[in-house]
């Protein structure tokens, strides 16, 4: 099966070591700004920026919504604000901000996050909230895989759409940012890729206690 993937970025350059999987992949990476229908026809996947011009992105909702449709992926990162998806809700900010409400927390286990730490999403350069300090609110039978653990908020999620398609979410700066960095994060941007090319399997793990 061929995995024709469609990557969308907030600004013409971004993120070179993730750009450089990318490409090493043969997998397409457009500009918002240089985005048409034609685009997103016949994808397997779309990976979504953190930063993207939400307001913009409005303009592709069908294509987005008619994607998932015919059963292909989105990854989306960053705080929703605009309504891209009909079925999800807003963005909505952890009720903490100190060291210890920011804590990452792996609810279920997925083969993107395999051999990542905790420590290492919790924590970046010593700095806490890199991960997420907020969550897009997940779907009630969605699969969530970390939350901050002191309030719960679901950082990261899978949901399969009962209309068919779809959502890996990510509720803060994109996922893949560590994609160049000297510790075990840097696992989940090649880790991300394989399990697109792998077909974007749905995996329920056992939760983790």
């Amino acid at each position: 099966m061929t995995h024709n993937v469609l990557h969308i970025r907030a600004v013409s350059h971004e993120m070179p070591a993730f750009l450089g999987l990318l490409k090493s992949r043969a997998m397409a990476s457009r500009s918002l700004r240089e985005l048409s229908a034609e685009d997103f026809r016949e994808r397997t996947a779309i990976l979504i920026e953190a930063h993207i011009d939400q307001r913009a992105m409005m303009h592709h909702r069908a294509a987005l919504r008619a994607h998932l449709d015919a059963g292909g992926t989105v990854v989306f990162n960053g705080h929703l604000v605009y309504p891209i998806f009909d079925e999800l809700e807003p963005f909505r900010v952890a009720a903490g901000r100190g060291v210890k409400d920011l804590i990452v927390e792996r609810v279920h286990p997925h083969p993107v996050f395999d051999g990542v730490s905790r420590d290492d999403l919790s924590f970046r350069r010593g700095v806490a909230g890199f991960y997420g300090r907020g969550a897009n609110p997940a779907p009630r039978d969605a699969v969530v895989l970390h939350r901050l653990q002191r309030d719960g908020s679901p950082l990261d999620w899978v949901w399969q759409r009962p209309r068919g398609g779809q959502i890996f979410m990510h509720g803060g700066n994109s996922c893949w940012m560590y994609a160049a960095d000297q510790t075990s994060a840097a696992r989940i941007a090649p880790q991300l890729l394989d399990w697109i090319e792998a077909g974007a399997p749905a995996v329920l793990g056992k939760e983790e206690e």
